[in-house]
């Protein structure tokens, strides 16, 4: 059980919808957490999401953990705490998740006073920073623009925890933030309880990802137990463990820096930090640092693109696998010589891509020269060009080469296996990040909104009071 100086904080999973159990929310909040908080978006599926404003996870399986959530924490409680709403954190996917949220409280005859922390941005806003001077672009892209503000269809700001304790400190019971550093959303209950910032960041860091600080990530629940001078990292389940190694790696999770993290407001020090097994399952972190900077926010924004059709084959021809590089080579020179013949200046500006599976299209890297030909690959040709209509044609014109293409000039034609008909598969308009900046901010909440639905405050009729 908690000692009286002790904040005890349980992290369900690394990712809202990708599996939280209830057995393991029973054990941690039967051990005295005071608070669960969990991150539920990413860049890390690309700008589609951002861009379109949809979540990557199915509405079942958000509702199937925040049922799970909100129950445990109607039954002891506690607040819970959600960041980066509906995997991209813009408004759309803040909204999304609420109407879950009301669904479920609706079902189970709950109650909760529900904080919406909305962090998407108005192009004029951050142009008006632009124009200030308080922005400044992060690697590899370029200083910002008037122009490239206006072509993303969305931007959102990255929060800290500062939103998350105001809206605790208005007795929120249930939080559901836009996109937040997964860090910020973890350590905010911790700040508010004055554990001090070096030792809230740095187990938040730790904890982001739920069981990946394991040795058994397929458990995904752990907890962190923070006092004024340390604190304990383990997982929820008793036969999972977690080690100086796997607590300790985590801090180059998505961090090229090993001994830095930057965030808003400042940057977490572990330079001098210990990690100390307590016993076979518990780690004790001592020695974080923060130190502070001025106040900025991430800006991540997303932009319609061109139009893409895809179609792919498998090959098992040894003569094929035998010259990988030079087939593909001869075939990308070949579909360009017929998009050129056939279609010409109507086909405008578009791209052939193959990319070979099975040999290097993960890694885009020519594989080791002692590497043996794989014993078959799935070869994909995708198509960029400026409309779908256009794609699709480009497609349908490399369709003969792309299926029959011979290893060498004057052998008999083979047909690779094709696992689609029609064979090219449209994949409609993509989306591209636009924006991967900074910009700087007078006060945590300056770009920040706040909107409340009370569920309490009207329980005869059921009408939510906002």
């Amino acid at each position: 059980m908690l000692e009286p100086d002790e904040i005890l904080i349980a992290v369900p999973h690394g990712a809202l919808g990708a599996g939280v159990r209830a057995d393991e929310m029973e054990r941690a909040l039967s051990e005295g957490a005071q608070a669960i908080a969990v991150d539920a978006g990413s860049t890390d599926s690309g700008p589609f999401y951002l861009g379109r404003g949809v979540s990557k996870v199915s509405r079942e399986s958000v509702k199937h953990d925040l049922q799970i959530l909100m129950t445990a924490g109607a039954k002891y409680g506690v607040p819970v705490l959600v960041g980066s709403c509906g995997t991209s954190g813009c408004d759309d996917a803040v909204d999304w998740t609420r109407d879950i949220v009301v669904e479920i409280a609706a079902e189970l005859d709950l109650k909760p006073r529900i904080a919406l922390l909305y962090s998407e941005q108005d192009p004029a806003v951050i142009k008006t920073k632009l124009a200030a001077g308080r922005t400044r672009p992060l690697a590899p892209l370029p200083a910002l623009t008037d122009d490239r503000i206006e072509s993303c269809d969305r931007i959102v700001a990255l929060m800290g925890p500062e939103p998350y304790i105001q809206a605790l400190d208005g007795g929120a019971d249930i939080i559901l933030g836009g996109r937040t550093t997964d860090t910020g959303v973890l350590s905010a209950f911790a700040l508010r309880q004055g554990i001090p910032q070096g030792l809230a960041w740095h187990a938040a860091k730790l904890t982001e990802c739920g069981g990946l600080c394991t040795v058994n990530p397929t458990q995904p629940g752990v907890t962190m137990r923070l006092r004024q001078d340390s604190f304990d990292i383990a997982p929820i389940r008793p036969d999972n463990r977690c080690t100086p190694y796997s607590v300790s790696s985590h801090m180059l999770y998505e961090n090229s820096d090993p001994f830095h993290l930057v965030e808003p407001g400042g940057v977490l020090n572990v330079r001098d930090a210990r990690y100390v097994a307590l016993d076979d399952r518990t780690v004790r972190v001592t020695g974080s640092v923060w130190e502070d900077r001025p106040y900025t926010m991430k800006l991540e924004g997303s932009g319609r693109g061109p139009f893409q059709t895809f179609m792919m084959v498998g090959i098992a021809a040894p003569d094929v696998l035998a010259d990988i590089d030079g087939f593909t080579g001869r075939l990308h020179a070949a579909l360009l010589h017929r998009v050129a013949q056939t279609i010409g200046d109507a086909a405008g500006v578009f791209d052939l891509s193959l990319r070979a599976y099975g040999w290097n299209a993960l890694s885009g890297l020519p594989p080791a020269e002692t590497q043996g030909p794989p014993p078959e690959i799935g070869l994909v040709l995708v198509v960029t060009a400026e409309t779908q209509d256009l794609a699709t044609r480009i497609a349908k014109t490399c369709n003969p080469y792309f299926f029959h293409f011979p290893a060498s000039e004057g052998k008999e034609l083979p047909s690779y296996g094709f696992p689609f008909s029609p064979a090219e598969i449209e994949r409609g308009q993509v989306y591209e990040f636009r924006l991967n900046h900074v910009v700087e901010v007078d006060d945590p909440m300056e770009l920040v909104r706040t909107a409340w639905i009370d569920l309490s405050a009207d329980a005869s009729s059921g009408k939510a009071v906002a």
